[in-house]
């Protein structure tokens, strides 16, 4: 009785489609027949219609083909010599690491040659790789327009490929809206991942992690701690599994926030810690400056407000020697905060005064809210109480279009003082009101269920 054969998948990844000329002419300069190619796996009318063009041959077929005419599986897909193709992996290593060390310049010339090199080749992985560098350096300038446009061709180039791999431009996407202003669509491209990566059994611990470390931002800003300290502890769960030790330090970052909202300052900055010493070893500037910038605001929050300053003053050249403009901005406004607590009025209503021109709707809304807030604080303090009002409701109108829920409540609370003791009280009660609705469903998003948890 004849063996059962296994009959080819219909799906092809991207890039793969017209290799049929490519089997023919290597299955002719090797002496086999079709049905010597094919078997046991494959059936000879298989390998005929493939040949003809008429089928389009899956990825499990295409490493059988390779493996029975010695070549790579590369090789096979794409038409190129197979060194071709590691040495674009290597290429872009080296491009991260020109971007991880500070040389942003450096990095968009060699990401920008990367994509094209890698579309000449067909190499659509290799491709996507270098659009989501861009993107990244699109992120690091302040560009968001152009980050999420790159973001999202590298989605579409790998479309039809597993989603971990997708993953990297899913999650950059998602902080370039999130650095937007646009919170919630942040939430829902993250929590739309997570959800498919585990419903589906796509336990992948780096797209995982990637994921849930990217979302505990957006879930602090919209006031869902609840889902944040359960993003936390999932992350920390998969921490052991994942092979990227920049994952792992990006993770610790993460935490820290959730435990500075628990009140755990010792442990936020032990996360912190973590992190930076991770960061130090993998000389990667930006995240460590993101470290210096957070240990600014947990010793801030302990009151320790000369070493808040130092490690905010830090981030922020390290940040301006990267031309990072939007990150610096923002990391202005933790620093003026610090300089008003200190007295130094002059200097933190200059610093945020300057920085407004940089912020503002579908640019760093949340931070342009901040400022608002702390110009309407210092005005308060100095016995304007009228400019105050202005700040303050200017911060209000940014921060509920950016629908940043855990900043509004406390927003509210300080316009609604400065009413009622202007004598206005039924304004005060309105607007206390505004913030008690903001506050009565914690722990929660208006997004629906929270994603499945992964299979730990």
């Amino acid at each position: 009785m004849p063996k059962p054969t296994r009959q080819a998948e219909p799906h092809v990844p991207p890039g793969l489609a017209g290799i049929g000329q490519r089997v023919l002419r290597l299955r002719t300069e090797r002496g086999l027949t079709q049905r010597a190619l094919a078997e046991p796996e494959y059936t000879a009318a298989y390998i005929s219609t493939l040949e003809s063009g008429k089928v389009r041959p899956s990825e499990t077929a295409l490493r059988y083909l390779a493996d029975r005419l010695g070549v790579t599986f590369e090789e096979l897909s794409t038409g190129q010599p197979a060194h071709l193709a590691t040495e674009v992996r290597m290429r872009l290593a080296d491009a991260r690491q020109a971007f991880c060390t500070g040389a942003l310049r450096d990095a968009v010339e060699r990401y920008t040659l990367l994509d094209h090199d890698a579309g000449r080749l067909g190499l659509p992985a290799e491709r996507a790789a270098a659009l989501v560098g861009l993107g990244d350096c699109a992120l690091e300038s302040g560009d968001l327009d152009q980050a999420i446009e790159r973001f999202q061709a590298a989605e579409e180039l790998l479309a039809d490929a597993p989603l971990p791999q997708r993953v990297p431009a899913v999650r950059g996407r998602a902080v370039a809206h999130l650095l937007a202003g646009d919170l919630r669509y942040s939430c829902y491209l993250l929590e739309n991942a997570i959800d498919e990566l585990n419903t589906a059994g796509l336990h992948d611990p780096n797209a995982l992690l990637l994921l849930y470390s990217a979302v505990i931002a957006p879930y602090m800003d919209m006031g869902a701690q609840a889902r944040a300290a359960r993003a936390a502890e999932l992350a920390l769960a998969l921490a052991p599994q994942a092979t990227d030790p920049a994952l792992v330090a990006r993770m610790h970052r993460g935490v820290a926030r959730t435990l500075l909202a628990e009140g755990r300052t010792a442990d936020a900055d032990a996360s912190l810690a973590k992190a930076q010493e991770l960061y130090l070893q993998l000389h990667i500037r930006t995240e460590l400056a993101h470290c210096h910038w957070m240990r600014g605001y947990v010793r801030a929050q302990d009151g320790d407000l000369t070493r808040a300053e130092d490690e905010l003053r830090i981030a922020r050249t390290m940040l301006a020697d990267r031309q990072a403009t939007l990150y610096t901005v923002q990391i202005n406004v933790e620093l003026a905060d610090v300089l008003r607590r200190r007295r130094k009025y002059d200097e933190a209503e200059q610093l945020l005064s300057d920085l407004l021109g940089e912020l503002g709707t579908g640019r760093g809304a949340v931070h342009a809210g901040g400022a608002h807030r702390l110009l309407g604080l210092i005005a308060e303090e100095r016995g304007f109480p009228q400019d105050a009002e202005e700040h303050y409701r200017a911060a209000l109108a940014l921060l509920e279009q950016a629908g940043a829920v855990g900043d509004i409540a406390d927003l509210c609370r300080l316009l609604g003082d400065l009413l009622r003791r202007t004598g206005r009280t039924e304004a005060a009660l309105d607007i206390y009101r505004t913030g008690l609705g903001h506050r009565a469903a914690p722990g929660t998003t208006t997004l629906g269920p929270a994603p499945a948890d992964p299979p730990l």
